[in-house]
């Protein structure tokens, strides 16, 4: 698939989407990849479903009091993902978000599962070195060195980013699930927040200045009560409203990429957890780009 044409098998599109990548400031693409899906696989439909529900809200955002209709940003659709090949699939995603970063233009992937946003980070990273900061809200840890013998597994996502960068620029927030020695490991080796979001990210927050900053976003960290469409729900989470306010929070800050994972709408007749997930992309949008336009 061609990014700046927007050639997809699957022509529906998010919301407001403009017509030419070359206008966008904003690009945003799906990745429809579940391949390593530890629990329940079904996290490959999320990106289209998301795009599906997101005609049922409003352009009009009364969090952020800005409207898609005044922004620019472009819809390419979903990645043609080999299937069942990890390493060309992250290879795909990486040359994407390589294309996207080089043109000057912020990255906005969908997933699929968490192991996506590991090649969409490091290009980011590549611009941007060791002043990267990443904000990562989720109920899971996703420290292992691998799973199941596999070192490129959703439950891996987190550690892999220390590959390449330091894991005391990453801010894990939200968390409640992970081995124990996950939790030792990030002791020594992340800045991790149990269980809470709203409060110790308002900490965090006042420390970051102008550094960039990258945020990752599964929608696990949301309790499945409100968000039960996720492969691996975890019970203990935040509210909706909470994370719609935890988004607010993010003004200010000098955002350079961001990705939300973990959407598998099969669980969710209801389709909350897409709708959540297509108000919380509306919002990221408003708040990086808001363009007026001729």
């Amino acid at each position: 698939m061609g990014l700046k044409d927007g050639s997809s098998t699957l022509p529906l599109k998010f919301m407001a989407s403009c017509e030419e990548y070359n206008d966008a400031k904003i690009v945003l693409v799906g990745v429809p990849m579940d391949f390593t899906c530890s629990f329940r696989p079904g996290t490959r439909f999320g990106p289209q479903k998301i795009r599906e529900v997101s005609i049922g809200i409003e352009e009009y955002s009364v969090y952020m009091d800005k409207d898609l209709t005044d922004s620019l940003f472009f819809d390419c659709g979903d990645l043609d993902m080999p299937f069942g090949n990890v390493e060309e699939s992250l290879k795909l995603i990486g040359e994407s978000a390589k294309e996207i970063v080089n043109d000057g233009k912020f990255p906005i992937f969908i997933g699929g599962e968490h192991l996506i946003s590991v090649p969409v980070i490091k290009e980011v990273h590549k611009k941007y070195g060791d002043e990267l900061i990443i904000l990562h809200f989720d109920a899971h840890a996703d420290l292992r060195e691998g799973y199941l013998g596999c070192p490129n597994s959703h439950a891996s996502a987190i550690r892999r980013l220390m590959d390449f960068m330091p894991g005391k620029n990453i801010y894990q927030l939200g968390i409640r699930s992970g081995t124990r020695e996950e939790f030792q490991f990030a002791q020594n080796n992340t800045n991790m927040y149990k269980f809470d979001v709203i409060e110790p990210l308002a900490e965090v927050v006042k420390t970051l200045g102008n550094k960039p900053v990258y945020i990752t976003l599964d929608i696990d960290v949301v309790d499945p009560a409100f968000a039960n469409g996720t492969g691996t729900p975890e019970p203990g989470g935040i509210t909706s409203r909470e994370m719609l306010k935890a988004v607010g929070m993010l003004k200010g800050l000098n955002i350079v990429g961001f990705d939300l994972v973990e959407v598998s709408p099969i669980f969710d007749q209801s389709d909350r957890t897409a709708l959540l997930a297509a108000k919380i992309i509306r919002d990221i949008i408003l708040m990086v780009n808001y363009i007026k336009c001729d």
